[in-house]
């Protein structure tokens, strides 16, 4: 899971664009990056490290131009370093310049490089965003394509999940895969920048005029005449007929102020709580929510419950999110510099324990044995999601199924692991129905019902 943005037409469009990276900066902590485009020359930065870190004042001074887009990233595919790390920019001989950044995962990755590299196209990382723009140049440089025919001819055979801003010297090319699996949104400012990012939050820290959704398989065109929408249907470019917005999006990673797919996240996230106390025979003294993915979740369960709402774990926000941190050691340490209990909170307390989804297990475990050594006599532990059972391959790195808890354990096994005292998560029949259109979204990382293989 990453976070992009662009800028077009705006002087200070590098610090527009931090601004917007910041906003997205729970996509992804690992590294980010920029590429500005005075008109002539495209610079690029990119770093391991946080958006405050890389793209400071003093940095800032450097990067001038008018456009520019970004990239906050974890990893899905490839390792973890510079190489990795999004924008990629391709420099031809003919004179055009080609910036790209996305967020998504390539499922006929192998294939479609092999293509490539038969053809003479070299490779410098193992990103689908290298991927994606060399596909693009290739065809345009090449074949003789226009660009946009060269992004249609792309949403046919390149299989995935794709929100991509491709930069040239003039222009911008806003654009998502046809099945629409990654949240994207678009919109202008009042002195006519336009900007586009993951979520809409990075957007309203920039204050825009209007801002809208990117359809599936929609095509914006930036430059010197305005703004030119291209859409097709995106049927033609798909196996199906609905679209595939990831549900995990409302579950997890889009911060609660965002608009995506059509929803309001703080919303859904209430509705999911609503559901998961539903039926719920428990009669706690206090529901608390691990922190702050499940604050929304665990707040609607509340209030069906009718019973206290308190933030009994106080989480750190200077540690990054536990679930996106690359490797297992820097997770468990994590678990203990982010989280530490209320004194005395929890004494003789029956609690319920609120989390959107359990992956591996490792830190809810660690939590429950926390709150538990702070002197709660119950923790009922409320997951706001089904049991994730299958690998994602769309633009989460979920691991292999043999490291998720859910493929190998039943619902009490992994209770006894975890150490709570009952374990309930919400079942997915009651999980569309926090949604306006349950049929336009993925599951396959509860039901493994892929729609793209």
């Amino acid at each position: 899971m990453c976070g992009i943005i662009g800028v077009f037409n705006n002087k200070n469009a590098a610090e527009l664009a931090t601004l917007g990276l910041f906003a997205e900066q729970h996509r992804g902590q690992e590294s980010c990056g920029m590429a500005i485009n005075d008109g002539t020359t495209i610079r690029l930065r990119k770093k391991m490290g946080l958006v405050k870190e890389v793209f400071n004042p003093r940095k800032l001074d450097f990067l001038k131009g008018n456009i520019a887009i970004g990239h906050v990233r974890y990893p899905t595919r490839g390792f973890s370093n510079i190489y990795n790390t999004q924008p990629f920019v391709v420099e031809t001989l003919s004179g055009p310049s080609y910036a790209l950044t996305c967020n998504g995962d390539i499922v006929n990755y192998d294939e479609i490089r092999k293509v490539l590299e038969s053809k003479g196209v070299y490779f410098a990382s193992l990103n689908e965003g290298e991927l994606i723009l060399k596909y693009i140049v290739y065809q345009v440089e090449k074949e003789g394509k226009f660009i946009v025919d060269a992004i249609h001819k792309l949403m046919k055979y390149v299989k995935g999940a794709y929100s991509t801003i491709l930069a040239t010297k003039k222009e911008l090319y806003i654009f998502r895969d046809p099945y629409a699996f990654r949240p994207m949104s678009f919109g202008k400012l009042k002195d006519g920048t336009v900007v586009a990012a993951s979520e809409s939050c990075a957007l309203d820290i920039l204050n825009p005029e209007w801002q809208k959704e990117i359809e599936p398989a929609e095509i914006i065109v930036v430059n010197k005449n305005g703004i030119k929408q291209i859409k097709e249907d995106p049927n033609q470019f798909r196996e199906t007929n609905n679209n595939k917005h990831c549900i995990f999006e409302h579950v997890y990673f889009s911060r609660p102020d965002s608009f995506i797919f059509g929803e309001n996240v703080y919303k859904v996230r209430i509705k999911i709580g609503t559901y998961l106390a539903e039926g719920d025979k428990i009669n706690p003294d206090v529901v608390i929510p691990v922190p702050d993915s499940s604050n929304f979740i665990a707040l609607g369960y509340a209030k069906k419950k009718e019973v206290p709402f308190e933030f009994g774990l106080i989480r750190n926000h200077y540690v990054g999110r536990t679930f996106i941190e690359p490797e297992q050691t820097i997770r468990d340490e994590s678990v203990y510099q982010k989280f530490n209990v209320l004194p005395n909170f929890f004494d003789g307390k029956k609690v319920v324990l609120v989390d959107d989804s359990i992956v591996r297990g490792t830190t809810i475990k660690k939590l429950v044995k926390l709150i538990k050594k702070a002197g709660a006599k119950e923790v009922h532990l409320r997951i706001g999601s089904p049991p994730t059972m299958f690998s994602c391959f769309y633009g989460i790195d979920t691991p292999t199924r043999s490291e998720l808890i859910a493929s190998s354990k039943k619902i009490e096994e992994i209770r006894r692991f975890v150490g709570s005292d009952t374990l309930q998560y919400l079942p997915i029949k009651n999980l569309k129905k926090t949604v306006s259109k349950p049929q336009d979204y993925c599951y396959a990382c509860f039901d493994g019902k892929y729609p793209v293989r």
